[in-house]
């Protein structure tokens, strides 16, 4: 099949499963019939779904992926020792584990088409993401608290797993326990990734979005976290304000804006 053969088969078996969607006509565009997809899969229950679409829907990702361009971490150059600053797309990128600034739902962002990580990151991943997501949260009864971390297989991203951690709701003027949550969102998801025995770990800037957490402030304490987990569970190395020499464990700084890229660097490497 080709990419169109397969996207309008994902979409007519969307179409098909929900009665409210009588009548809607697939556009001819590419670009339309991409955001026909994607707002589809955005609204989907976590319900099971034919092997043959989850077969083509795996074939589709994987390929629009790899027309996007995947990174592969080996190819990126530190900024200082097991540490990387990289602006791109996280959903592109190959390490361990990316991490994915969830809700308290933690079944993904339900906004058809909605700019947020969260909605990019299940998007990419293909509808066993909110399955994967919906089990847990089912089986643990409740809704994920703020601060915490869970670990689900990646499926069609080129990472291996994604983490999913809640950040704090800051709306512009976090709190001391703000601050202490965003700080313990970096730690836990460090923390299950060494005890996966993960060896790379990309972090979006967590709370930066819809939640409102200042970026220099939240900047500050992503950087601040990670050092003091490396100081609590490597060696030191050479970087002025972190610790953790090579072969520890690498962690990217997946920025969005230029902004964020220098208020890292600076960060990094400031005394």
């Amino acid at each position: 099949m080709t990419q169109t053969e397969r996207r309008r088969f994902l979409i007519e078996y969307l179409l098909a499963e929900n009665s409210q969607y009588r009548g809607v006509q697939i556009p001819e565009s590419e670009t339309e019939q991409k955001y026909l997809l994607r707002s589809l899969v955005n609204v989907r229950h976590a319900v099971p779904a034919s092997e043959e679409f989850l077969h083509i829907e795996d074939e589709y990702l994987q390929e629009e992926i790899k027309l996007r361009g995947i990174t592969d971490i080996t190819d990126l150059v530190p900024a200082c020792d097991d540490l990387y600053i990289w602006r791109g797309d996280i959903t592109t990128l190959k390490v361990d584990a990316i991490v994915n600034a969830a809700n308290s739902g933690m079944t993904g962002c339900w906004q058809p088409c909605h700019y947020c990580i969260d909605n990019c990151i299940h998007t990419f991943a293909g509808i066993r993401l909110r399955a994967a997501c919906d089990s847990i949260i089912k089986k643990q009864g409740h809704e994920e608290p703020t601060g915490q971390a869970k670990i689900t297989p990646a499926f069609n991203l080129p990472c291996k797993f994604v983490l999913h951690t809640v950040g704090p709701i800051a709306d512009g003027h976090p709190t001391q326990t703000d601050c202490d949550l965003l700080s313990s969102c970096y730690k836990s998801c460090l923390d299950l990734a060494h005890d996966k025995g993960l060896k790379s770990i990309a972090f979006c800037c967590i709370s930066t979005g819809v939640f409102d957490f200042p970026q220099e402030e939240a900047a500050q304490i992503a950087a601040a976290a990670v050092k003091e987990w490396k100081e609590k569970n490597e060696k030191s190395g050479s970087c002025p304000n972190m610790t953790g020499p090579a072969g520890g464990m690498k962690v990217v700084f997946n920025v969005f804006t230029e902004k964020d890229e220098k208020i890292y660097r600076r960060l990094i490497f400031s005394r």
